[in-house]
């Protein structure tokens, strides 16, 4: 799950630089990085710490709602 949400934050930076340099703006102004050269970096370690706080604080509540699903399931 980690892998995942941090491939999306990888891709989302890409098209970042991608439209950045397509627009021929300069990418500091595209960006609004505001001369923050750790830009990219910092969003990517946000994701990173985001999503295992996720894992974390949600993973017990996930299965639980998993068990409910399977419960209503064989009832069916």
């Amino acid at each position: 799950c980690v892998s995942v949400t941090l491939s999306y934050s990888a891709i989302y930076e890409l098209i970042e630089w991608a439209v950045a340099e397509l627009t021929g703006e300069s990418a500091d102004a595209f960006l609004g990085t505001q001369g923050y050269i750790w830009d990219t970096q910092s969003d990517m370690f946000c994701c990173l710490i985001g999503s295992i706080l996720s894992l974390v604080l949600l993973t017990n509540l996930h299965d639980k709602s998993l068990r409910r699903v399977e419960q209503m399931e064989k009832k069916n």
